[in-house]
């Protein structure tokens, strides 16, 4: 793949989350960015990134403290960046219920702040990071990332005669991240009894690197209000209790408020919108002319009308042995 970073300056919010801190490691050990810059609202979260990622030894590392809720703030950030990479997010299912105009201040206000910031900065390309509970969400963080979807995807043709263009990553649970289940059981097993919302359950799973790996793959290959899709394994959350901890007791407790049994990522209204490559999947916009005369590039083909992505329906399964292995737990 060719350096699509190469002398490019780079903003990612969120930069200190699970996300931002593998995206940096990847991109400046393996790019050639003119500048790399770290924007998070946490000044203890930058120094402590600082102390592995500092400017002596990676001279294209900012550190610029900032707030997407703060609009003046992301103009002065956003002068001179040709690239942004939007992981800023509140995600925390049960906190966005409790204080849920939070979560929208952040995941949706935010959002329409970065866009008009972009566009008027003359940014050229910006991603945004979403997940599988945007796709017919049932609690309000989901609902919040749906809405951030919907602008980021019409912001193509709100940016007017400008030339920035936004499109969208969706993909389901990462492995080992910051308030995922991993911790937790991993916490839970020195009890004896590893706690489970129901034995049905499935997620879809993906790694940090692969996260990464896709959210550059997309950057290269968007030309604009693309929802990029990848092809990823299920999992049974019991073949994962069992990857985690398979001396301990199992608890069956029920499932929280705001959860669903099974996760989508293609729901089947969107299928019509919706054309499968190789790898991944890409849902276009629906209401554009200018969408629709470029598509598909790379050999993508319609789905079928019915066409619906989800973790309890879908063909790649994790066995325990390969989610121990991809979780990297031990004994």
């Amino acid at each position: 793949m060719k350096d699509i970073l190469k002398d490019k300056v780079v903003l990612i919010t969120g930069g200190t989350g699970s996300f931002g801190q593998k995206f940096t490691a990847k991109v400046l050990r393996e790019h050639a960015p003119a500048k790399l810059i770290i924007y998070s609202r946490d000044e203890m979260k930058q120094f402590e990134m600082a102390q592995q990622f500092n400017e002596s030894k990676f001279p294209a590392i900012r550190y610029f403290i900032g707030d997407i809720r703060d609009r003046e703030r992301l103009y002065r950030a956003l002068d001179g960046v040709d690239i942004v990479v939007h992981a800023a997010a509140l995600k925390i299912v049960p906190a966005a219920e409790y204080n849920p105009i939070e979560a929208v201040r952040t995941n949706i206000l935010g959002s329409a702040n970065l866009i008009d910031a972009a566009i008027d900065r003359r940014v050229q390309k910006v991603i945004a990071l979403s997940t599988d509970k945007a796709a017919n969400p049932v609690n309000l963080y989901g609902a919040t990332k749906l809405c951030s979807d919907k602008l980021f995807v019409a912001a193509n043709s709100y940016a007017g005669a400008g030339t920035t263009r936004f499109a969208v990553v969706r993909y389901g649970n990462v492995v080992g991240s910051r308030g995922s289940v991993i911790p937790y059981f991993l916490k839970m097993r020195e009890t004896g009894t590893i706690p489970i919302t129901d034995k049905r359950m499935t997620r879809f799973w993906i790694t940090l690197d692969e996260g990464v790996d896709f959210v550059l793959k997309a950057l290269e290959n968007m030309e604009g209000g693309e929802v990029f899709v990848p092809k990823i394994p299920s999992m049974n959350i019991m073949n994962l209790a069992k990857a985690v901890a398979p001396d301990c007791k199992y608890k069956e407790i029920g499932i929280r408020p705001g959860e669903k049994l099974h996760e989508v990522m293609i729901p089947a209204d969107d299928a019509r919108c919706t054309y499968e490559f190789k790898d991944y999947f890409i849902i276009y916009p629906s209401f554009h002319a200018w969408s629709t005369t470029e598509r598909p590039k790379g050999g993508g083909r319609p789905c079928a009308e019915n066409f619906h992505y989800a973790s309890d329906t879908n063909d790649h399964w994790l066995t325990i042995d390969e989610i121990r292995k991809m979780a990297q737990i031990e004994d």
